[in-house]
């Protein structure tokens, strides 16, 4: 059985950042960084992820912020202008990964909601044997049980699933279950730990 890859999408295979869908709606610096910090947080983007619906999720944040409703609707119907491209030669690397015949997934913290509207608008997706969403599953990382869900779905475990993700916590849980689990910095290092581990 070969070595799987197991990508994290946001922040690996994509930029993501709140601000670049706001800051085209509120253009005063101070109001844009108080926006982000108490109403639509990252914090409150991940009760999403977890698996919490819009329909929620939305008219309560309006309630406590009415003075922003437009701008709370707009994280929910306009939330792919938060992802304002590719990170930089990852890309390349999952295409190198697929030619290879490696088998690849995906583990994302990503709503469901949002993911339905952001999934058809990349290709690169169509490179994946499987995608575990967190918005999907109502469980996320690092949650063991998300793990599981990919161990269970890809047919292996511990060192079979060699896995990159940006976030030190979510590399932490996949290490306690002995994935060949690495901190994604950039495509050069991700390039470098690849092809120490035999995979490229």
């Amino acid at each position: 059985m070969r070595k799987a890859v197991v990508f994290d999408i946001g922040r690996v295979l994509f930029h993501w950042q709140l601000g670049a869908l706001f800051e085209k709606l509120i253009t005063d610096r101070a109001e844009l960084d108080w926006f982000l910090s108490h109403v639509v947080t990252e914090e409150w983007h991940f009760e999403h992820d977890r698996g919490r619906a819009l329909a929620e999720m939305v008219p309560e944040r309006i309630a406590l912020f009415p003075q922003y409703e437009p701008h709370i609707r707009a994280y929910a119907l306009r939330f792919n202008e938060s992802v304002p491209g590719p990170v930089e030669g990852v890309h390349a690397l999952v295409e190198r990964l697929a030619a290879a015949g490696v088998p690849l997934y995906c583990l994302t913290n990503f709503g469901d909601e949002l993911w339905e509207g952001f999934r058809p608008t990349q290709p690169i997706f169509d490179c994946f044997t499987d995608i575990i969403v967190s918005g999907v599953e109502k469980v996320a990382k690092p949650d063991p049980r998300i793990y599981q869900i990919v161990e269970e779905r890809s047919g292996r475990e511990g060192a079979d699933l060699f896995f990159t993700d940006d976030n030190p916590a979510n590399i932490a849980a996949a290490r306690t279950r002995s994935w060949d689990a690495h901190l994604f910095t950039d495509a050069a290092s991700l390039e470098a730990q690849l092809s120490a581990a035999g995979i490229l």
